[in-house]
């Protein structure tokens, strides 16, 4: 069965162009379906309905969040898939199970004042300063993901018409715009400090990575999501910020300003119309708190 599940990873990394963390967290996930079958001692060709309908008990049981079951469930579903179509299952009675519907959470954002705060945390006196300046405005001014960003090259930043190549999720490119504030902060970054990072590297094996670590290597996204969470406590928020905020306050401030729908779609590089939609109810929710704050008969 791990055989199987080894086969499986190797397709969704190398004909599905998975991501990494997508890749991992699918093993992740279809090894704990696997454990609950050794449990229970059943094969894979035993696997139907009934089975899985028993496993999302169990999950249900441990209580675990209704988005994780359904992640869960698409994992084991995909395992599934694959095997059927490789000729390792013969029937698929467990398609009939339908996956717990989600708990629609409104994405967690941040008002323009306490962006503006948290951008203006860092200190442009010193190297890590100006990089950790530019990482924040490019987060939050073109919307993208971590991951995206600490994968950025040099190659994909064209200063001059104020846009980024951006590689996201199944590696598909899209072209993002950016401000000025963090064109400038970008290019303050690569004339002082990234030659200073740089000059750090004792290996001299520049990838041509735009963000670089003290060590003048990639900057990981973990370095970056621990620089973000530095600088939220620096600058007072009252929750932890995450690169992710940023994302979700990108998207929010520009629907609040009257932005179409489908342009920050393709901004935010959503395969679904209805992934961004989330966004749409965060700004009704924005305006309901300003009716109740502000109208005098509220």
């Amino acid at each position: 069965m791990y055989n199987y599940l080894q086969k499986f990873t190797d397709f969704l990394r190398i004909e599905k162009n998975a991501a990494i963390l997508t890749v991992q967290s699918y093993e992740k996930d279809i090894l704990q379906f696997v454990e609950f079958l050794e449990k229970e001692k059943l094969n894979l060709p035993q696997v139907d309905y009934r089975c899985l309908r028993r496993y999302l008990a169990m999950l249900k049981e441990h209580e675990y969040a209704r988005s994780s079951v359904a992640r869960k469930l698409a994992a084991v579903r995909g395992f599934l898939r694959y095997l059927k179509r490789e000729g390792l299952l013969l029937e698929n009675t467990w398609e009939i199970v339908s996956t717990p519907k989600r708990e629609r959470k409104l994405p967690q954002f941040l008002y323009v004042d306490e962006v503006e705060s948290l951008l203006e945390s860092p200190d442009l006196c010193s190297c890590l300063g100006n990089r950790d300046r530019a990482i924040l405005e490019v987060l939050y001014g073109a919307g993208i993901r971590v991951k995206e960003l600490s994968d950025l090259n040099l190659s994909a930043v064209n200063l001059e018409e104020g846009f980024l190549l951006v590689k996201g999720k199944g590696r598909k490119e899209r072209v993002v715009p950016m401000g000025a504030y963090a064109r400038q902060s970008l290019a303050v970054y690569l004339k002082k400090s990234r030659p200073l990072l740089l000059a750090e590297n004792k290996n001299r094996d520049d990838d041509g990575a735009l963000f670089l670590n003290r060590f003048g290597q990639r900057l990981s996204d973990r370095s970056v999501r621990r620089l973000v969470r530095t600088y939220s406590r620096k600058s007072g928020q009252g929750t932890a910020v995450t690169p992710h905020v940023l994302r979700h306050s990108f998207a929010t401030h520009l629907l609040n300003g009257g932005a179409d729908l489908r342009a920050v779609q393709e901004m935010l590089g959503h395969a679904s119309l209805s992934s961004t939609q989330v966004y749409t109810h965060v700004t009704k929710d924005e305006l309901k708190k300003t009716y109740l704050r502000t109208h005098p008969r509220a």
